[in-house]
């Protein structure tokens, strides 16, 4: 069996490398959405020309970003979402939100400190995992029936 999994939230950091390093070997598909932050933001603009105002440039990013993110997550067998210690992740919430919404398999990454602002979203989850090796033993498990 093959899983197609939707790496979403935080693009901050390096987490979906680690993710899919130490998921190496699996059957597994990785997808993610664009991580380029300039270009996730900008790419409305780039591509349909430019805006006066600061909402309509962000809001022609968001809806070609969501072409890639509602597809991705439509075809996903598993979702996992990164909330990142830095930023508030408005994005991953929603995206959290999504995935639950088509019934996806949904597994939530992130530190400690943020279990209480994240409560409703991690009961909605499958698992709640603090590392990215801990997402690879996930899919290792329902992949093979492996334990680490």
């Amino acid at each position: 069996m093959t899983l197609t999994v939707y790496l979403a939230g935080e693009i901050h950091s390096d987490w979906r490398e680690e993710v899919k390093t130490a998921a190496a070997g699996l059957d597994v598909r990785f997808t993610a959405p664009v991580t380029d932050h300039a270009a996730s933001d900008d790419c409305g603009v780039a591509i349909l020309g430019a805006e006066e105002d600061k909402i309509w440039h962000d809001r022609k990013g968001a809806l070609l970003n969501a072409i890639r993110t509602r597809t991705a997550m439509e075809e996903a067998d598993v979702v996992v979402v990164r909330f990142g210690e830095k930023y508030k992740q408005w994005n991953a919430a929603f995206d959290a939100g999504y995935a639950a919404a088509l019934g996806r398999p949904l597994v939530i990454l992130h530190p400690p400190e943020h279990d209480h602002a994240l409560k409703e979203v991690d009961a909605s989850a499958n698992a709640v995992a603090r590392e990215p090796r801990q997402v690879a033993d996930i899919l290792r498990y329902v992949l093979e029936g492996r334990l680490p």
